[in-house]
Parts: C-alpha cells; structure tokens; sequence
C-alpha cells in the first residue's frame, strides 16, 4: 500500500506543479516598466513618486487600462477602467477595503486609528459609525445651518473686500471653509487669528507630507537615516497640530461636563453640538473598553478638517471658473436661484438640503464640476486582503491598488463632448440623468470613491458645494477679469488645484 501511494504521489506532483503555472501564467498581474528587486521601477531614476499622474497618462496609452507599478518593495496597481474599478470596489467588497500602511505613519508614530487610514475591520467600524450616525446625521446637518449662514457672511465680506478687481478668491474660500469646519469640529466659532493658524497648520503638514515624505517608499529602514531632517521637519508641523488642538479639545471637556451640571455657558460663539463631543465619548470595546487618546483625537480632528476643507474649497474653485467661463450656464443658474429663493438667503439653505432637490440646475452644476474637475484625481489607495482576479488580471494580496477618478470622468467613450461643461447632461431627460455617484449599479464617476470606503461626507459635501455656489452666484456676476484669463491648467497640490489661480471681476447683483 506505500508503495502505491509513493508512486502515485510521484505521478501527480509533475501534474500539480504544471497546472500551477499554467494557472499563474493565465492570472498575471497587470502590465508595467521593468523593475528591479527591492528598489522598483527605473522610472523612478527620472520621476518623481510624489507626482505621479502625468507619467500614468503615458503608461495608460502604452500598457492598457491597467497598470503595475513598483515603489521601492510595494506593488501598486493603477486602474482606469470603469468596469474593472467596479468589479474591484463593488463586486469584491471586503477583500479590497483595507488600506496600505504609509511608511510615515511608523516613522513619525502617527495612529492609524482614523476613519481614511483604518484598515477595514472594527476600530474603522466604530469610528465611521460615529461619524455618520452623530455629527454627520441629517438631523446635525440641519443644526449646523446658523454656521452655514455665518460662513456665507464672512465669504460674502472677503468677496467684498477686494472691491471685485480681480481677487484670488482661493483664498477666500479656504479660510471661510476652514472657518465652517473647525466651528463643526470643536464647537467654538473662533475669531480669524486663531483660524489662520489652525488653517496654517494643516495646510503645512499635508504639503510637506505630499511632497517631502515620498523618499521613504524607497528603503525605509536606510533613508530613515539618510533623510533623518525631514522626520524632525515633520515631527515639529506635528506637535504644532497638537499645540493648537489640544486647548480646544479641554475646552470640550470642560463643556460636557458643564453641560451634564446643566450650567451651558451663555456664549452665542458655542455651539451645542461638535464632533470632538462624539469623540471624547467613544469607547474601544477590544481594548478594555478605554477612550480615545489626546493624540488620537488630534489626528481625528486634523482628517475631518483636511476632507472637508481642501475639497470643498477646490471644488468651489473649479466651479466657479467654470461659470466664468460659461456665462449662459451662469446666467440660467442665476434666473434658477432667483426664481426659488428671491433675495432671501434662508431659502437657498433650506433648498439645498432639501431632498426634492428644488434647484436641479444647481445640482448639475455642481455635478458637471465634479465631474470634469474632480479635487482628488486618485481615491485614496486600497489593499488587497487576498489574492483575487479582477479583469483576468492577478492582484496579489498586499498589492496596493488605486482608481483614477478623473480619467473615469473624462472618458471621451463614456461621456459625450467629455471636455466641455454642460450641466444639462445631468438635468431630468438629461443623457446622464440617472448617474449614481455612490456607483451601486455602475461607475461612469467617483469623486467620493466607492464601495465600502466610499467618503462618509458625501452628502454635506454636496449641500456645502451647493450652498455656497449659489450663495455667490446670488450676491455677484462672475467675470473674466482682462489680464487674468482662465486657465484649465492642473497643479497638484493635496488636492488638485488650478495651476493659475482663479481671478474673476466681481459684479455686485444687489446693494
């Protein structure tokens, strides 16, 4: 008897062997530049890591819809298909909904205990839960309507400052949206200095993380030391975060426990509800039921203010160059909003939380620029949780994979006269009326992602989009300022902005 299992073993090894690597060979990944061991593609010898899309334009048209990169020992695998990306997101659900831990994350000791960088499992549950079910509830939404109100003041007073000659009017909307945000976050309407440098703040650690970090893809464990200054750089943006936050998260504290004396204080710059309150009351059953650290809190509260700050502004940006550019799409959105809301300001904000949706050529307007100008051209990175096959293609587990938004909505395949901005495709008859941005059904764009990470801002994303478009829209005519042309070029920043920031003429269309 052992005998006939040793030869029959001898017989079925060679065979096992054989289908294997015809099964590899048929499971491939997907097509890339040569690489080498350890180090990555020798693409890197002349590009850059930290700006990447310009060289994945070339290796689309060259290799597919589909392509393999290499950084340093991490396969990252690029998708623009719109099929394959919702094989990917939707049809293998859990499988890709982890994230890859960035090498900054260990070499600075930041948490991965947020909602973006959380791999898929119950710390990311409870905090997305939070999140969702408490200061982004509808109900929450709705209390969060006076600071709207208030930011649309102090938008409409930096607009007015410029005395309409040709403002850089990003400016303007960063502030006043790191002003919406951090009121949202900490519950205190602050005054400008102090926004400023929380403003400062961000906007200086996601900038050198974007554009400093990426030597430590490469050999960590050596250009650790090499690169030992741009560690300590961005350890020092990291305790000035912490300087400015945690005497805010106190002062939450110290709320709450007021609050559960019933003695509130009476200050009309404090608002009942924030998102730091939801977070000093969340508990982690795994770990002993313990709260969340200081430091924990602090890179909460730096992710909700960076993914509702930079987009939003960006996306205000990208908009409204747009209607400078189209005035007859400005000048119907404009007769739109005065026929709905008159003069009175109260109407626009309660429409545009309105589920009717009673402005719906304001919705495609917002849609269209979204579309067309998408804030963030990637999704951020997805890893695979096991080996899985999507397109016939191999993506091994580990591998990195991303989705690039923008080249999905700007599909001339997919999208008639894709380059040029036409809200009406997104009108009820429209061709692309019935386009689902959370892409159940199918993908045509994705600039919330997704799938299980898709953004939980989702929908104040739009209401905050939408208001303030036509806020502004309401209050001025925008117009081409002589000698400040718009320019559609792209620059990367955290977001992808405008290389030639917009400076429109300001027209007053009301005393």
């Amino acid at each position: 008897m052992d005998s006939w299992v040793i030869v029959l073993a001898a017989l079925l090894l060679p065979l096992a062997v054989l289908l294997r690597n015809v099964s590899s060979r048929r499971r491939r990944l997907p097509p890339g530049p040569p690489a080498l061991p350890l180090f990555g593609n020798l693409l890197w010898l002349r590009h850059s890591a930290a700006d990447v899309e310009p060289l994945l334009l070339q290796l689309f048209k060259k290799y597919g819809s589909v392509v393999t990169l290499r950084v340093g020992s991490r396969l990252s695998i690029f998708v623009a298909d719109r099929h394959l990306a919702h094989a990917a997101l939707i049809g293998a659900g859990a499988r890709l909904a982890d994230r890859p831990q960035a090498a900054t994350s260990t070499l600075l000791g930041v948490s991965d205990n947020i909602i973006t960088r959380a791999n898929y499992g119950s710390m990311w549950r409870l905090l997305r839960r939070n999140l969702v079910s408490q200061t982004l509830h509808p109900s929450r939404v709705d209390q969060f309507a006076p600071s709207r109100v208030w930011v649309r003041r102090v938008l409409m007073e930096k607009l007015r400052e410029s005395g309409g000659d040709a403002p850089d009017v990003m400016k303007a909307f960063q502030y006043t949206m790191f002003c919406l945000l951090v009121l949202m976050c900490f519950g205190e309407r602050l005054d400008e200095p102090a926004v400023r440098a929380i403003e400062k703040a961000e906007r200086a650690w996601l900038i050198y993380i974007s554009r400093k970090m990426s030597v430590f893809f490469f050999f960590p464990c050596i250009t650790k030391h090499l690169f030992r200054g741009r560690l300590e750089a961005a350890d020092v943006l990291r305790r000035r975060q912490r300087e400015l936050f945690v005497p805010l998260i106190e002062a939450r504290r110290e709320y709450k426990r007021r609050a559960s004396q019933g003695n509130l204080p009476a200050r009309e710059t404090t608002f009942e509800h924030s998102y730091v309150d939801t977070l000093l009351d969340v508990k982690i059953a795994e770990e002993g039921d313990r709260s969340l650290t200081d430091d924990e809190i602090v890179t909460l509260c730096s992710e909700f203010l960076n993914a509702g700050t930079d987009t939003t502004s960006t996306g205000l940006q990208w908009i409204m160059a747009e209607l400078v550019k189209n005035p007859t799409v400005q000048a119907k959105l404009y007769n739109e909003i005065k026929a709905t809301c008159g003069d009175d300001d109260e109407v626009l904000e309660r429409n545009v939380r309105d589920k009717e949706n009673k402005m719906p050529y304001l919705n495609a307007v917002v849609k269209e620029g979204l579309r067309k100008h998408p804030p963030g051209h990637f999704v951020l990175p997805h890893k695979a949780a096991e080996d899985m096959d999507v397109g016939g293609y191999l993506i091994p587990k580990g591998a990195t994979v991303n989705f690039m938004v923008a080249e999905m909505g700007r599909d001339e395949k997919e999208w008639e006269k894709a380059m040029e901005f036409i809200p009406e495709r997104f009108l009820p008859g429209g061709h692309d009326a019935s386009v689902d941005m959370h892409g159940t059904k199918g993908i045509k764009m994705m600039p919330f992602g997704v799938g299980r990470r898709i953004c939980a801002g989702l929908n104040i994303a739009m209401i905050h989009l939408e208001y303030f478009v036509g806020s502004m829209v309401m209050e001025f005519e925008w117009k081409e300022a002589e000698g400040h042309e718009v320019d559609f070029a792209e620059k990367r920043e955290f977001t992808t902005v405008m290389a030639k920031p917009l400076r429109p003429r300001l027209v007053p269309r009301r005393s």
